[in-house]
């Protein structure tokens, strides 16, 4: 068995401003660098092997925060691990967002939950497979992180995802399973800078929480 914390990245200028992120690579603002700090130390109370990130900027910076918190290496970066696509919503505002595309419209070249789920998912399993025994930290995205916590708990009607989150999984085999959403852990770090996925990404914000 392989413990897997999820760790979402730290605030972008694009999250403040409420922007739509997906595959645009936007780096940490100093709220951001300190929310992954406040995490890296957090995360000291846990054994840590190794940290994992996707190779976008923010996730990227973030993983690098909290290796270097952990003494631990640089993070080892897994392309299937992105955010999700947004498609032609990338870059726009919630207002902006409406306008072009109402609620009953379909955004070009976005994702699907279940898209996002069918490569992140193999990549959580094939890192467990790789490190068994082991406990990883993987610095990943909102809407990706999502898609792992409705893979293992379908009807869970989960809540905010912050920046700098901590969410706790086993993974046995191909069993992927929630051990705690904002793992306790990361108490401590919450802070009202923090912003909620829903809260900085109008797409995500009008699907429901589960599938």
């Amino acid at each position: 068995m392989t413990d897997l914390y999820l760790v979402r990245h730290g605030e972008t200028d694009w999250n403040r401003a409420r922007r739509i992120q997906g595959l645009t690579d936007i780096p940490l603002n100093d709220t951001g660098r300190e929310q992954a700090r406040l995490t890296g130390a957090l995360l000291t109370r846990r054994p840590i092997a190794r940290v994992v990130a996707s190779p976008l900027i923010r996730a990227r910076e973030t993983a690098e925060i909290i290796a270097r918190e952990l003494g631990l290496p640089a993070p080892e970066l897994r392309d299937a691990l992105v955010e999700r696509n947004y498609g032609e919503a990338e870059g726009l505002s919630f207002h902006e967002v409406d306008l072009r595309f109402p609620r009953e419209a379909e955004v070009p070249g976005r994702e699907t939950r279940d898209e996002v789920a069918d490569r992140v998912v193999p990549a959580l399993q094939s890192l467990a497979a790789e490190y068994p025994g082991e406990a990883l930290v993987v610095v990943s995205h909102g809407g990706a992180i999502r898609a792992a916590l409705l893979a293992a708990e379908p009807d869970g009607g989960f809540g905010p995802i912050t920046n700098g989150s901590v969410h706790s999984f086993h993974v046995d085999g191909s069993d992927l399973r929630l051990v705690a959403f904002d793992d306790p852990i990361e108490l401590a770090a919450i802070d009202p800078r923090a912003g909620d996925l829903d809260v900085q990404n109008a797409v995500e914000a009008r699907e429901p929480s589960a599938r």
